[in-house]
Formats: C-alpha cells, sequence, structure tokens
C-alpha cells in the first residue's frame, strides 16, 4: 500500500473514531460473509458499530488519542467495536458473543481500552461481571426511595393500626 493510500485510510479512521473513548478490540478472522453480516446486524440493533482494520493503520489513526493502548501490541488484522449505551452494555455483548461458540465461533474479544487504560482479554471478561448503567440507575433509585418507603411505613402504621382497633370497637358495639 502506497503511503498516500495509507494516508487517506489513516484520515478516515481517524474521523470515523472522532469522540470514541472506549471500545473493545476483538478478533473474527476466519468468518464468513454471511456470519459477520448476521453478526454486525446483530450488534447493530443494539446500537454497536464494529470496523474492522489493520493494526498498523488503526495504530497511526488513533496516536495520541484514548484509544492508541488498545493498538499496543497487536497484530494482524482486528475489530473494533463501540457504541451501545454505556462501555459496560457494550463488553457485556462482547462476551456474550464470545462464549456463543455455536454460532461465532471466530468472535474473540481480546482486549480493549476503558478511559484511556488498555485491557486484556481477562479485564474484558471482569468488566463484564460489573452491573451496566440501566442496572446502578436502579440500584440508586432504590436507595435512594429506601428510606423514605421505611419513614412512609413507620409514620402510616400507627395511624391504620389506631383506625382498625376504633373500628373494632365500633362493630363490637353494633351486636
Amino acid at each position: 500500500m502506497s503511503k498516500y493510500v495509507k494516508d487517506l485510510v489513516t484520515r478516515d479512521l481517524k474521523r470515523r473514531l472522532e469522540g470514541v473513548s472506549d471500545a473493545v478490540l476483538v478478533s473474527c478472522s476466519g468468518m464468513d460473509a454471511n456470519t459477520t453480516n448476521e453478526l454486525r446486524g446483530e450488534l447493530s440493533e443494539k446500537n454497536i458499530q464494529m470496523m474492522v482494520v489493520k493494526n498498523s493503520l488503526a495504530r497511526r489513526a488513533t496516536e495520541g488519542s484514548t484509544l492508541a493502548p488498545a493498538f499496543e501490541g497487536t497484530r494482524g488484522q482486528v475489530a473494533l467495536i463501540w457504541g451501545s449505551s454505556d462501555f459496560v452494555s457494550l463488553v457485556k455483548e462482547a462476551v456474550r458473543l464470545d462464549k456463543d461458540a455455536e454460532k461465532y465461533s471466530k468472535f474473540i474479544a481480546t482486549g480493549g481500552v476503558m478511559d484511556g487504560e488498555p485491557l486484556d482479554q481477562e479485564g474484558v471478561k471482569a468488566i463484564s461481571k460489573w452491573p451496566s448503567r440501566e442496572e446502578q440507575i436502579s440500584m440508586l433509585v432504590g436507595q435512594i426511595l429506601g428510606p423514605g418507603s421505611t419513614l412512609s411505613a413507620a409514620m402510616l402504621g400507627p395511624g391504620r393500626m389506631l383506625n382498625s382497633q376504633i373500628k373494632s370497637k365500633g362493630e363490637g358495639d353494633e351486636s
């Protein structure tokens, strides 16, 4: 590939990766075209983008960005996936596809980058066990509403007890 073509590809990669700060590297070499197309469609449904790149060109394109550590030590062709609602959801999807040996046997999550820190394969699997953004929000809402619910029950409890005693006394006098 000529230097001119490399510069064009590098510029295009920079443009496409602009604003991307966290991503997962996967290996999908050896997948047939139909399986790859099906994989891209499945990822697209979850708002995840996938781009297969030559690592040396990706290294040049991400130089000085937060994605640069992801490509250190990579060889050959790699695929970069990014997007989703948050990074943990992205990693969970990558690990789920990695485990699906029946359908995507050649898909392997090899690493990535989170907040400018490189991740190896074990780091990616560890992050997949974290709660996603939606799960964290629901836990936070539960923690916020918990004390209010307890206070409400404590305030309403004696009134309900008094009401039931008055009602039972009133029903007892009628007979």
